[in-house]
């Protein structure tokens, strides 16, 4: 007797799923994550708050112009359909937000929260996912490392644009219109904590 044929999952697949559970289909296969470290939200939170201020809602005098979400579904093709931590898109493409989910307009910027159990899959598997389908920034944010990596694409591949740290201000494409403090997008490191408490 064979086995059955399995169907490559979808968009239905993870619509079936609680609310709670945090899956992503790539290539037709489904993934589920346990839930971030501590570092994971608030690295996320404070990067989603610097960039909408200057870029989603023109506040502080920033340009304004995108959609920045945390956490959308986009469909990238039947296959494929992921969360990305951060995503935004050009309102000069995108006048109005898509109210359905899941979102079927390729991002114009991906970011992707690092953590142990992510890291390899959002450097390999996601990141040639996004190059495919024509997502033309990438960034990885690495709490457990304190680093900010960026990526654009250019032809076929990604160009890494730079990384940085704690201590760094940089202006990174693709909002490079305003400089940021990579250093404060992360939590105090243990040490600066303990020196607090004393």
């Amino acid at each position: 007797m064979s086995d059955p044929v399995r169907r490559p999952a979808g968009w239905a697949d993870l619509a079936a799923l609680p609310e709670d559970v945090k899956a992503e289909v790539v290539g037709g296969e489904l993934y589920t994550a346990p839930r971030p470290r501590p570092a994971h939200g608030p690295a996320q939170a404070i990067l989603a708050s610097n960039l909408a201020g200057p870029f989603d809602l023109g506040s502080g005098g920033g340009p304004g112009g995108w959609w920045i979400v945390v956490e959308p579904d986009v469909q990238l093709s039947e296959q494929d359909v992921v969360s990305p931590d951060l995503a935004g898109w050009r309102r000069s493409r995108v006048p109005e937000f898509p109210a359905e989910r899941p979102v079927v307009v390729v991002p114009d910027w991906v970011c992707e929260v690092a953590s142990p159990s992510s890291v390899r899959r959002d450097r390999t598997v996601k990141a040639d996912l996004y190059l495919r389908s024509g997502v033309p920034h990438y960034w990885l944010l690495d709490p457990e490392e304190r680093t900010l990596e960026a990526f654009e694409a250019q032809g076929h591949r990604w160009v890494r644009l730079g990384a940085w740290s704690d201590g760094d201000r940089a202006a990174v494409a693709p909002f490079d219109a305003r400089e940021m403090d990579v250093g404060s997008t992360f939590p105090p490191p243990a040490d600066a904590q303990q020196k607090r408490r004393r």
